[in-house]
């Protein structure tokens, strides 16, 4: 099955695989901050996963492969949630910019990533793209291995 891109493949399946690649890589810069910050302003606590900012970092990875050019805005308001506010009605909290807009940095000194100057925000490589489809069909090779056992 050649020409496997990362529309083909499912989105949690593509975003845990490519996060354990760039763990195991070892080359993404991780800010100090990461085990103490929370991700949202809506969040009580942080998170969880200590591994967490390779998984933020594989989202928006594949969230501007998905589209042409992404910003960091468009980022904050696709990782917010709902903030309970107790009785009152609850509403929309967008996401930490400085948590997006330093994995958006760090893919981009991997070389994933690179700045639009036409547009403004982020757009995919083409070493980015490669590596990314890359590992898409190493995903669709395990499913189909495992579906045959």
């Amino acid at each position: 099955m050649g020409g496997v891109t990362v529309r083909d493949v499912d989105a949690q399946k593509f975003i845990s695989a490519y996060s354990a690649f760039l763990k195991r890589q070892g080359k993404l810069p991780i800010p100090g901050w990461v085990d103490t910050v929370k991700t949202s302003a809506s969040n009580e606590l942080p998170p969880q996963d200590a591994d967490w900012f390779y998984v933020r970092a594989a989202a928006c990875a594949r969230h501007i492969y998905m589209r042409k050019t992404v910003g960091v805005g468009r980022l904050r308001k696709v990782h917010g949630s709902t903030k309970n506010r107790g009785s009152r009605p609850a509403h929309h909290v967008d996401a930490s910019g400085s948590v997006d807009r330093k994995a958006l940095q760090a893919l981009e000194k991997i070389g994933v990533l690179e700045t639009d100057e036409d547009k403004g925000g982020r757009r995919i490589t083409q070493s980015g793209q490669r590596d990314l489809d890359r590992i898409a069909k190493t995903t669709v090779d395990e499913e189909e291995e495992s579906d045959e056992e």
